[in-house]
C-alpha cells in the first residue's frame, strides 16, 4: 500500500477515544505507510454547555460517568476508572483547555507531540481521575510527555494555537464529523466508533485499495441533539 493519510478525530474528554489512540498507535506500528493527522473536535466548548444539555455541570457529571462501563469493556485493556470518578470532587471537565494544550503540543513536536500529550490527559481523566481543566494538571502532563515546555506553553497562550483548534472544528463540520472518534481516510472515506483494530485495518485498505463503503458506525462520542450521547 502507498502512503496514506488518516486524520484522527477526537476529544480528549471522549471516553470511546481512549480505546480508540490505543488501537490506532497499533495500526501505526502494523501499517507505518499510514499517515496519521491529530484533529480536535469538542464534545463541550463551555461550562454554559452543560447547562444547556443536562440542566447543571453535576447533573452532566452523573450522566456522562454512566457511559463510561460501556467505553470500559470496548477498551482493550480495560483500564478506566469509574469509582474512582465518582468519588471525585471536582464537575466533569469541558473540551477546549486540553485539546489547546494538544495542539501547542503539535507545534512543539509535530503529530507525534500532540498524540503523546493527548495519551497522557486521556490517562489522567480515565485512569487517575484528575481534573485535565486545571492548568496545573495539564502542566504535569506536559513535562511526563517529555516535549519541550517552555516552548509548549508559548504555543499554549497563542492566539494561533487556540486559531488552529478552530480550524479542525470548521474541517470536522465540513467532512460531516458528528460523533468521535472518526477517521477519515484520505478526505474522503470515514470509520466511524472505536471498533476493533482489525476491521480499522480492513477498512483502510478497502477504502484505499478498491474504494469500497466503509463499515458501518461503531462505538462513539456524540452530539444528539442537546445532549452527549456515548453508545
Amino acid at each position: 500500500m502507498n502512503k496514506v493519510t488518516v486524520e484522527f478525530f477526537h476529544d480528549v474528554i471522549c471516553s470511546f477515544c481512549f480505546p480508540m489512540s490505543y488501537r490506532m498507535r497499533q495500526l501505526q506500528k502494523m501499517m507505518p505507510e499510514v499517515q496519521i493527522v491529530h484533529r480536535s473536535y469538542a464534545l463541550v466548548k463551555s461550562e454554559r454547555d452543560f447547562d444547556e444539555m443536562f440542566g447543571s455541570r453535576a447533573a452532566a457529571k452523573a450522566e456522562i460517568l454512566s457511559h463510561w462501563e460501556q467505553a470500559n469493556q470496548n477498551d482493550d485493556l480495560h483500564r478506566f476508572n469509574i469509582s474512582g470518578m465518582y468519588q471525585a470532587d471536582f464537575p466533569f471537565p469541558t473540551s477546549l483547555k486540553a485539546l489547546t494544550a494538544c495542539k501547542a503540543a503539535y507545534f512543539t513536536a509535530g503529530d507525534a507531540g500532540y498524540w503523546d500529550v493527548f495519551d497522557a490527559l486521556q490517562h489522567a481523566l480515565f485512569v487517575q481521575n484528575r481534573n485535565i481543566e486545571e492548568r496545573d494538571i495539564i502542566n504535569d502532563c506536559i513535562r511526563q510527555s517529555g516535549i519541550d515546555f517552555a516552548t509548549w506553553e508559548q504555543h499554549y497562550n497563542s492566539d494561533d494555537t487556540k486559531e488552529a483548534v478552530e480550524k479542525d472544528l470548521i474541517l470536522a463540520k465540513q467532512y460531516g464529523v458528528h460523533a468521535v472518534p472518526c477517521l477519515i481516510i484520505e478526505g474522503k472515506y470515514r470509520i466511524s466508533g472505536a471498533q476493533p483494530l482489525a476491521q480499522i485495518i480492513q477498512a483502510i485498505g478497502s477504502a484505499v485499495e478498491t474504494q469500497e463503503q466503509t463499515p458501518p458506525a461503531g462505538a462513539s462520542c456524540r452530539l444528539d441533539g442537546s445532549k452527549i450521547k456515548c453508545d
